[in-house]
């Protein structure tokens, strides 16, 4: 049964709870305000499930799937964030500092996005009182090619990646701290949970939506949402053909950070999963030439004005 929709101001996007007991699915999209694949995808995963009973007659969904928007001031803003990198603020201690303040007046525009993602998604699990909450978090890149999934370090977080039929990058989180895979644990919640990334593609690739909704279908699938015989295989084949000639699992070797004052810029023409012999010129910054240390693979390199992370060697 489909719950509620809302328009593009809202935080919420939809949601959809089964006729039986399951996980609570939360699904993300646009932590970044430039990367809109993945409300598209929730938007339209919602008006799949509203049409499949009348399809299916033998549809069943165990759960619910709650779909949220992420930084809602950057995307009215078409910007990655306002004032700094929602997908870098998930920490306990930064948590712990926006609870505590008072006022408003006090906290910028991604601490009072983070207030309020808190705030409904404990709301929703004191009201569905799930006994498992999965987080899947959705993004995309600047650079062409490449689909990923990041687990969380945690074993069940990396079965839903490795189903997503998408590499999977290991030790994502020794390189970047506080994002929201850090953050959405049991410790912090109280309930059994676990998160993953999921990247689906270049940030204007409109095929990048199709991929989201084919990874959020093969997470549903995996955690117990919807029985196997009722998914169509052309969500596998999707991200199978995407991704059949990228390596299945990669492990960070270096993450090149970056301040405003590095005068960083990326070299031309680098793509997700590109294979760089030692010595290649990456970038520039003022410092000179940066050039790989080693023979390994590109990840996310850096091609818009905002982010904190220049790019991502992996092997």
């Amino acid at each position: 049964m489909l719950e509620q929709t809302t328009n593009n101001h809202n935080r919420i996007i939809g949601s959809y709870e089964g006729d039986y007991r399951g996980p609570l699915l939360i699904a993300i999209g646009a932590m970044h305000g430039n990367e809109p694949a993945g409300v598209l995808a929730l938007e339209e995963m919602f008006r799949m499930l509203e049409a499949e009973p009348n399809r299916n007659p033998q549809f069943e969904f165990h759960g619910k799937l709650l779909g949220l928007r992420g930084n809602i001031a950057a995307i009215k803003s078409n910007k990655r964030f306002i004032n700094k990198d929602l997908n870098r603020q998930w920490t306990i201690a930064n948590v712990q500092r926006i609870f505590s303040t008072p006022s408003d007046a006090k906290l910028d525009e991604e601490d009072l996005e983070i207030r309020d993602i808190i705030n409904v998604i404990k709301k929703e699990i004191e009201s569905y009182q799930p006994n498992k909450v999965v987080l899947i978090d959705f993004h995309t890149t600047s650079a062409d090619d490449g689909i990923f999934s990041v687990p969380a370090e945690n074993e069940i977080s990396e079965r839903i990646a490795v189903h997503l039929h998408a590499p999977v990058v290991r030790g994502m989180l020794n390189g970047v701290k506080g994002t929201s895979l850090q953050y959405f644990t049991k410790d912090n919640f109280g309930v059994e949970m676990t998160a993953i990334c999921f990247e689906s593609g270049q940030h204007n690739d409109p095929l990048s939506v199709k991929r989201a909704i084919a990874a959020l279908t093969n997470c549903m699938r995996t955690i117990g949402c919807v029985d196997a015989e009722h998914i169509e295989n052309r969500h596998d084949k999707i991200l199978i053909e995407y991704s059949k000639d990228l390596p299945k699992i990669v492990n960070l070797i270096h993450c090149h950070s970056i301040k405003k004052e590095d005068q960083f810029e990326m070299a031309p023409g680098f793509k997700n999963f590109q294979f760089i012999p030692k010595g290649t010129v990456i970038a520039h910054d003022k410092n000179g030439t940066i050039k790989s240390p080693e023979d390994c693979r590109i990840l996310m390199p850096l091609y818009q004005k905002q982010g904190d992370d220049g790019f991502f060697l992996v092997k």
